[in-house]
């Protein structure tokens, strides 16, 4: 049980993200917005944010999902839910 319990919080401190300041401006919840990853690129998700951007409707959750050897970023407008970007770590969508 007590291993449990550790591991329980475990998963949810992965969860916390930075940008939560931004969170009553959005329209899609962290949780949509992790789902909407997930389905876009399956893997773990590493790393989260609630970010201000030019593109889409200016604010965007963005994820780190890793899966084998590769790291993906996501990016999900966070007023429209739609997808933003999607490409491998470190390269240019542009």
């Amino acid at each position: 049980p007590t291993v449990a319990l550790v591991s329980s919080a475990a998963t949810l401190s992965a969860y916390a993200y930075s940008g939560e300041k931004f969170s009553k401006k959005a329209k899609i919840t962290i949780h949509e917005a992790r789902a909407t990853a997930l389905k876009t690129y399956p893997g773990e998700i590493v790393a989260e944010e609630l970010e201000r951007e030019k593109e889409g409707s200016g604010l965007r959750y963005s994820f780190d999902i890793r899966r084998d050897q590769v790291t993906q970023k996501v990016g999900v407008d966070a007023n429209t839910g739609n997808v933003l970007e999607n490409a491998p770590e470190g390269t240019n969508p542009d």
